[in-house]
């Protein structure tokens, strides 16, 4: 069967059981992504009036051979291009491209969306072909950023609606550690990074942040670290601290957990997947800035809860935002220019994370557009990990 022989329609209720099927038959037991595993989920993503789910049926028969979704959310014009799965018994038949296509005709180039990004496996070159061959173009690297039986590198690709990378707001300066990333961003995408430079040096005796003057694992100031992992509670005061979005961006990400010390200084809020062994850190109150100095506790109390891997969103324009990150050993692996939003402006996103497991990228399979950002953050973890030649003792 080839793409041509498949009727292509959006999923129903009535799919639900047919489609768990195929997402075992896919992946196996491990999937740790709600579409494919959780009715509850599953039937909320069809409903959804700002996510489209698509399935290919063979014509003759009606077997249910591929499925794919874009997922959105109310207030968000960025959509995530997830789920893709082809029955093994209907692979090389470009039923993948076929379902891609159609969800970017009906979600971005019909003006829904501004762009819609995809998190792709490394395990093999086959799904970084598949979105490329449907506009998708490469953005970094996510060292670590899922745990599939056994971790697994996923590549970040994006594609953007006609004139929305001419609209981006200028960074005329980031701190140094970003610039090779941004250089391999602006020859691989086209896009003019060329005139930004390093960010000036702080002055003389001004106070650095460092990983060395930390607090202890399971301490901040204002007392021990908790992490209150209540979901409901957590998305309440979520809502009562951010009634809009002024104060946070991370999309389709919604806060499971909150970590606080004992005098309640400040409040992180992150989404914690334990099937996928990773996390999100979304936002912080009364404002980033107040946890900012804490984000070594922080990252090690999700560490001890499971998250093998820790992820930031921060714009490109935040420069305290982003030397923090760096400071704490967090690593940019990916950059997503045009990313939000504001006005007739877009603003640019640094994708930056840490982990607390062994990098390895040995069995990693990838694309040549899409190498370059591999070379980066090796070099960039590199710098950030690895002892200097007058660090190390004679």
């Amino acid at each position: 069967m080839n793409a041509v022989n498949t009727v292509i329609t959006r999923a129903v209720q009535a799919d639900i059981a047919e489609l768990r099927q195929l997402y075992y038959a896919v992946y196996g037991p491990h999937y740790p992504v709600a579409l494919g595993t959780d009715p509850a989920e599953m039937a909320r993503l069809i409903e959804d009036p700002d996510s489209l789910w698509l399935v290919g049926r063979c014509a003759g028969t009606g077997a249910l051979a591929a499925s794919a979704a874009i997922h959105g959310e109310a207030g968000s014009r960025i959509g995530r291009l997830e789920g893709i799965a082809v029955h093994p018994g209907h692979r090389s038949a470009g039923l993948a491209a076929a379902l891609t296509e159609a969800l970017c005709a009906r979600m971005l180039d019909s003006g829904r969306l501004d762009s819609v990004y995809a998190t792709v496996r490394t395990v093999s070159a086959g799904p970084q072909r598949v979105v490329a061959r449907n506009g998708f173009r490469p953005l970094g690297i996510l060292p670590n950023a899922v745990d599939l039986r056994s971790r697994e590198s996923l590549a970040l690709y994006a594609r953007h609606a006609a004139g929305v990378l001419d609209r981006r707001l200028p960074v005329a300066e980031v701190p140094a550690p970003l610039l090779p990333l941004l250089r391999t961003a602006g020859a691989t995408l086209g896009i003019g990074y060329e005139g930004v430079r390093a960010s000036r040096p702080a002055p003389a005796g001004a106070p650095l942040p460092s990983p060395s003057a930390s607090p202890s694992p399971a301490q901040a100031p204002g007392g021990r670290l908790e992490l209150i992992e209540a979901p409901a509670f957590v998305r309440r005061r979520f809502r009562e601290r951010f009634p809009g979005r002024a104060g946070w961006f991370y999309p389709l990400h919604t806060p499971n957990v909150l970590l606080t010390p004992e005098d309640g200084a400040f409040e992180v809020y992150a989404y914690l997947n334990r099937a996928g062994g990773y996390c999100s850190l979304l936002t912080a109150h009364p404002d980033p800035a107040a946890a900012a100095a804490h984000l070594e506790p922080v990252t090690r109390a999700l560490s001890r809860a499971g998250a093998g891997y820790v992820e930031a969103l921060v714009p490109l324009a935040h420069h305290d935002a982003l030397t923090a990150f760096l400071a704490q050993g967090f690593v940019a692996g990916a950059v997503y220019p045009a990313m939000r939003a504001e006005g007739d402006v877009f603003h640019d996103y640094a994708v930056l994370s840490r982990s607390s497991e062994r990098i390895d990228f040995r069995g990693v399979a990838v694309e040549p557009s899409l190498q370059p950002y591999l070379d980066c953050y090796v070099s960039a973890w590199a710098s950030t990990h690895l002892p200097t030649p007058s660090e190390v003792a004679p």
